[in-house]
């Protein structure tokens, strides 16, 4: 249960690549988060079982129905993809089914409202297993929420793994530096530009390409301020030239290459709480030098050398970055191998058989009724 496509979401593509990657005969079907029951919510594909609308009881019940059919539930958690307020709606979804429910949690929050508490305490209450991706998201879970710890398992995000190392860091003539994903506040997409205006003069010159739609939800109450904020800003420190805005969302295999292409990936993010990024984890597994803000996730997947961590908001310390893996090309060489390293437990492939063998463990572990 989750968002899916064609709905343009983070949590959508993490669940269709999951669902894709797990065995065959084994995915089962999908319920669909959605905001409404209009038509404006475009039909999923033949796996979408339904649709888990949000504010509506008879909908949530439904859901549980549909999700009992297969043995084991994988839920995505994020606060902002269910209803009621912080999502407590999925409270009523886990409370009424029978088959164990793995439940995958994409935001742990360091400093939640006390209400925000209550629903993930909720969340992990019903659930038989919980997911986080990361160590850091393990200890704050601990720390900060009820969460047994026999229940919590940390399996990364995964990517595609596109195999081997590079065989040099310096990937094309264009020298790009590049950012992708939803765009919206919070990206940090304006310290990049910033930064772009400090770099020297160098030959080839570095561009930096923002690739992505606006998120679909600061589209609709927002609508393109924010971009248009990035493109005016490009204007008045007279980087135009540096740096250009693709606004189509990219099929995966046009982002590979994008990918393939960059130079460096950079993720000036202004949260402090990021606890998962699938851009990182798509960049590492690419093997491109990475950029980032001390976000949690960055500092610690970025431990191993794949890339430089910076301080949030710092335009300066980022264009320091930058030059570092543009002029220093053994630096960049070993970001690279780091990378290559980090990347062999990463890949779907590898992501998909912990669920599996997990919902095996749990299957195997449910009592069983006598007829």
């Amino acid at each position: 249960m989750s968002t899916y496509p064609p709905t343009l979401c983070g949590l959508a593509s993490f669940t269709a690549s999951l669902r894709a990657a797990l065995p065959p005969g084994s995915a089962g079907g999908v319920v669909r988060a959605v905001e409404s029951a209009t038509t404006s919510d475009p039909a999923g594909g033949p796996e979408v079982a339904g649709d888990l609308v949000a504010g509506s009881p008879a909908s949530g019940r439904a859901a549980a129905t549909l999700l009992d059919r297969d043995d084991v539930a994988i839920v995505q958690h994020e606060y902002g993809i269910y209803g009621g307020a912080d999502g407590e709606d999925v409270l009523r979804v886990l409370n009424l089914l029978r088959v164990p429910a793995i439940v995958v949690l994409h935001t742990v929050l360091s400093a939640p409202t006390p209400h925000q508490r209550a629903v993930l305490n909720g969340v992990v209450a019903a659930a038989a297993a919980v997911v986080v991706m990361s160590e850091t998201a393990r200890a704050r879970l601990v720390a900060g929420y009820d969460v047994p710890a026999g229940r919590l398992v940390v399996i990364p995000h995964g990517a595609p793994d596109t195999g081997g190392t590079a065989a040099a860091p310096h990937r094309s003539q264009r020298r790009q530096i590049l950012t992708w994903g939803l765009l919206g506040p919070g990206k940090g997409i304006e310290w990049g530009i910033e930064a772009m205006a400090l770099l020297p003069a160098q030959w080839p010159e570095p561009r930096y390409l923002v690739a992505g739609r606006t998120h679909p939800k600061v589209l609709a109450q927002q609508g393109e301020g924010y971009r248009r904020s990035l493109q005016l800003r490009t204007e008045r420190l007279g980087v135009r030239d540096r740096v250009r805005f693709d606004a189509r969302y990219l099929a995966a295999a046009s982002l590979r290459r994008l990918v393939a292409q960059a130079e460096v990936v950079l993720l000036p993010y202004d949260s402090r709480d990021q606890v998962t990024s699938g851009v990182l984890i798509e960049a590492v597994t690419a093997r491109t030098p990475v950029v980032a803000t001390r976000f949690p996730h960055a500092v610690e997947l970025l431990s191993g050398g794949a890339g430089l961590l910076v301080e949030h908001q710092d335009p300066a310390a980022i264009a320091h970055a930058l030059q570092q893996i543009l002029v220093d090309r053994a630096a960049a060489g070993r970001m690279v191998v780091a990378a290559g390293i980090a990347a062999r437990s990463l890949g779907w492939a590898s992501v998909a058989a912990q669920y599996s063998r997990l919902g095996a463990e749990l299957v195997s572990a449910r009592p069983r009724v006598m007829a």
